[in-house]
């Protein structure tokens, strides 16, 4: 299975952790299963996302 990309990038590395911080501890309550790994990552641009594997 190859990484699934978040659909937008932040401006900084911390707005990035909070949403990667998020996805790890919180997809259950929505019912989804929980990402194996989430990763940040930066952009050509430098701006930063979100990738993880299921």
């Amino acid at each position: 299975m190859g990484w699934v990309y978040w659909g937008k990038l932040y401006n900084t590395k911390f707005q990035a952790g909070c949403l990667a911080k998020r996805m790890e501890e919180d997809w259950w309550i929505y019912g989804y299963e929980c990402p194996q790994i989430v990763e940040i990552f930066r952009s050509r641009k430098g701006r930063y996302g979100v990738r993880y594997i299921m």
